[in-house]
């Protein structure tokens, strides 16, 4: 052993543990088709959504959604639930919501959409989300 490592013996075993506390922590990866995806949001999405930056329509443009704090869009009036919801949409918080929006923004939102129940129509949904940037 060398004497950089006989110095802190224990310095890997603790980086070791950190990695696993991390692995073991993290959000379960939802690995969707992007390209199915965007289909998705064709079909149950584009009525009110638009994915061009600044382009609002009855719901706020999703361009850039993934990472971007909830209620956030400047120029469009978003309903109490979400102008003053602590959330970031992360794909987690994505996939929960987008599978019962008006369950999990009440009181008050103004999504006026039951929820996407079919997993990987949601995965794939996210993915497309996530290339919107």
């Amino acid at each position: 052993m060398s004497t950089h490592n006989s110095r802190h013996p224990f310095r890997f075993a603790l980086l070791a543990l950190l990695v696993a506390g991390w692995a073991s922590t993290s959000p379960p990866s939802r690995a969707g088709d992007a390209d199915a995806g965007k289909d998705v949001f064709k079909s149950e999405c584009a009525e009110c959504h638009a994915v061009k930056e600044g382009r609002n329509k009855k719901g706020p443009s999703l361009f850039g959604i993934v990472g971007r704090k909830a209620g956030s869009v400047a120029d469009y009036d978003y309903s109490d639930a979400l102008k003053h919801s602590p959330w970031t949409w992360t794909a987690e918080q994505l996939h929960t919501y987008l599978s019962q929006p008006a369950k999990k923004a009440n009181p008050g939102t103004k999504m006026k959409y039951d929820g996407l129940d079919n997993a990987k129509d949601l995965d794939d949904l996210i993915s497309y989300l996530d290339t919107l940037h």
